[in-house]
């Protein structure tokens, strides 16, 4: 069950993932395939990553495979980091792809849908 690190809904085109909590080696990989359910179809995806309060090399990893996933199909991501966090910190410290962070979610979305 994943309900407690993952929920979704739609803003405009965008398939939203909505994290929180610790992600981490312990549910990475059932977060993993959550994420992939949902956004398999999706036109674009969001991930909010503003109530993430600790993200290890394992989330980093998922992230990185999810948005490698979307890059080979076309499809446009953003990563909602807002302006300070841990998940922020996490990965600008790894030098994850800075122009896929966002600040804020519905600027974010906007976007996505031009």
């Amino acid at each position: 069950m994943t309900d407690q690190w993952v929920t979704f809904s739609r803003r405009g085109v965008a398939e939203t993932v909505h994290l929180k909590g610790e992600i981490d080696l312990a549910n990475a990989h059932d977060i993993g395939r959550a994420i992939v359910a949902r956004t398999t179809l999706a036109d674009a995806v969001l991930i909010d990553l503003t109530a993430v309060s600790f993200l290890d090399s394992a989330g980093v990893r998922l992230l990185d495979l999810i948005v490698g996933e979307l890059d080979e199909r076309g499809k446009p991501i953003r990563l909602v980091v807002g302006e300070r966090g841990p998940a922020r910190m996490t990965l600008q410290l790894c030098a994850f792809r800075t122009d896929l962070f966002a600040i804020d979610l519905d600027r974010a979305a906007e976007e996505l849908g031009r």
